[in-house]
């Protein structure tokens, strides 16, 4: 019999090889990316202490109240400006980018290019 696979199996296995390479460290913490269809979630992880220092997503309060809809590109570019203005707060200013195995496109671009604008450099 055949393995059936999918999607997001696919971007599991992507993420898992990726997360070989990349670490978060005090000095440059990881940001990570989850996509769902409804909203977009990041985090600022430092993986050696295995902690989450900053978060933001399409559910917080700010980006909610801003976009009828969350789960666009508009709404991804909020979420990186978001979060990295909360990083800038605990004086975060570099990250190792993590894109958790999706292409880096469409929303994760976009979320990514709000960061940037936002002052975290990647």
């Amino acid at each position: 019999m055949f393995k059936k696979t999918n999607k997001n199996m696919n971007r599991q296995k992507r993420h898992r090889r990726v997360r070989g390479k990349v670490k978060g460290t005090p000095e440059r913490p990881r940001l990570n990316v989850y996509r769902s269809l409804k909203s977009i979630h990041a985090q600022i992880i430092d993986d050696v202490a295995g902690i989450t220092l900053v978060a933001a997503s399409g559910l917080d309060k700010e980006i909610k109240d801003q976009f009828e809809f969350t789960g666009n590109k508009e709404a991804a570019e909020a979420v990186g400006k978001l979060l990295a203005k909360k990083a800038q707060e605990k004086g975060i200013e570099t990250v190792v980018f993590d894109r958790g195995g999706y292409i880096y496109h469409g929303r994760v671009k976009s979320l990514a290019d709000g960061a940037r604008a936002g002052g975290l450099k990647f």
